[in-house]
């Protein structure tokens, strides 16, 4: 992939598309790790109505959702799909940073990249991408979340290998996009 041909992708893509503006306040990082979880296999439509019912009824903290009753949680975010996995999710995650964090994902934050990364990746219902979102927005970590569209289109645009899976494609895309 030549400099060239990454620049036009970036230029076209800047004259087309405005950058997001997130609903939820992604300086909050247990908000987006909330917030992540309920999106995995679901629209962002769903996502967002799941997470705006969820937060009436309960704070969005590990303490309150660590105590939450699991068939409120449930109920709560049924609306984004698998809920009782979530829902079970979300309690397990709650507790968990609770207990071995205090609450806070900050200790997290201050490791470096990879280090934060395994970290993340040992809580219930987080996986690269979730990791990799709560990374690059709520600790500004120089990571790139790869969902199935980044996915497609890096690969129809030969930007990585075809057969590449979520870390090469991940990786490729960042070495070819620090640059830029």
């Amino acid at each position: 992939m030549t400099e060239n041909k990454t620049h036009m992708i970036l230029d076209g893509l800047r004259q087309h598309f405005e950058l997001p503006n997130w609903r939820n306040d992604t300086r909050d990082a247990f908000g987006t790790l909330v917030r992540t979880v309920i999106s995995q296999n679901t629209t962002s439509g769903n996502t967002a109505r799941a997470f705006e019912d969820l937060s009436k009824r309960f704070e969005i903290s590990p303490e309150s959702l660590s105590k939450a009753n699991e068939a409120e949680v449930e109920e709560a975010i049924r609306v984004a799909g698998l809920h009782r996995s979530k829902g079970k999710t979300l309690k397990k995650l709650s507790s968990m940073i609770l207990e071995e964090y205090g609450g806070s994902l900050d200790s997290i934050f201050e490791m470096p990249l990879e280090q934060a990364r395994e970290s993340l990746l040992e809580l219930p219902g987080v996986g690269p991408k979730t990791a990799d979102v709560v990374l690059l927005f709520s600790a500004k970590k120089p990571t790139l979340p790869v969902d199935t569209h980044v996915n497609r289109v890096s690969k129809r645009l030969a930007l990585v290998d075809v057969r590449a899976d979520y870390e090469h494609v991940r990786k490729g895309l960042q070495l070819l996009f620090d640059r830029s």
